[in-house]
């Protein structure tokens, strides 16, 4: 079969024929929402995962840099796919199949142990280094403004009153280490109840508590007894007061635009509730 048909550019399938000559497409494992490809593939008895990014990605080179630089402490554990083949420039990378059963949706979802292990292996990514940083809070107050001024269903007394809160905003130094970006159980898989990771697209250097955001707003307040297992499995809690809210604010406003350019209404409803919630809180 030739790998990703229309789904793939003629360069995307010309490495792929390269690297696995011969693959056989088993499973579509695409969203839809955007224009990434990810294809369940099977050759000589091995089975990998290629994603591809088409002209609009900017994810692939973020999961690329994240499986040569940020992921050994999964991988060498066997708790992250390992990368065998990728090209930047095409947007293509290849890994190892990683088994397992999504969290998200499943039975384990809502189970403490899981959220430990979840816990410990984010520390585990989160200790390797550790980047002072002058300008990240700066950065993201421009980001925030920016979004603001986008395509959206936020009312406009709303978008004011967030623009005046985001402007009042300090930039003070932070420190950065690597985060995964999307820390949260639709990107965690379980097998033989081991908790293991995927999908490292908004992977970057960011805020250890940046990779508590969409727990937060999620699964931590449906019980918190799965927050406190996450804590214990972590080690400590590096949300401060101050930063961990600025850091709500911008969340909320990502969420509520970015669902509304992709047409995830479930997900821009989340961040309407989001701004609600970050505004009711002064």
């Amino acid at each position: 079969m030739d790998p990703g048909g229309d789904q793939l550019t003629e360069r995307q399938r010309e490495l792929l024929h390269d690297w696995l000559p011969g693959a056989e497409i088993v499973q579509d494992h695409s969203w839809g929402l955007v224009g990434t490809t990810v294809l369940e593939l099977v050759h000589r008895g091995a089975r990998y995962v290629a994603k591809a990014g088409d002209a609009k990605d900017h994810h692939l080179a973020r999961e690329v840099r994240a499986h040569r630089n940020w992921l050994g402490p999964w991988t060498s554990r066997g708790r992250a796919p390992q990368l065998v083949h990728a090209d930047g420039e095409a947007k293509l990378l290849v890994t190892r199949y990683l088994p397992g059963e999504l969290v998200e949706g499943s039975e384990h979802e809502f189970r403490p142990d899981i959220y430990r292990q979840a816990g410990e292996l984010l520390a585990r990514s989160h200790e390797q280094v550790a980047i002072e940083d002058e300008e990240f809070e700066a950065r993201e107050k421009v980001k925030s403004l920016a979004s603001l001024g986008m395509p959206h269903r936020i009312a406009p007394d709303v978008v004011a009153r967030l623009r005046e809160l985001v402007e009042s905003w300090p930039t003070p130094p932070v420190t950065l280490v690597p985060t995964h970006g999307d820390w949260q159980p639709r990107n965690w898989l379980v097998h033989e109840g081991v908790v293991s990771v995927i999908d490292f697209g908004r992977a970057g250097l960011r805020p250890a508590f940046a990779d508590f955001a969409r727990l937060a707003v999620q699964q931590f307040r449906a019980d918190p007894a799965l927050e406190s297992a996450f804590l214990d499995g972590y080690g400590s809690d590096p949300r401060e007061a101050a930063a961990w809210r600025r850091n709500g604010v911008r969340e909320a406003i990502g969420t509520a635009v970015w669902a509304y350019q992709v047409g995830d209404e479930r997900f821009e409803q989340q961040g309407h509730r989001m701004i609600a919630e970050v505004l009711a809180d002064g």
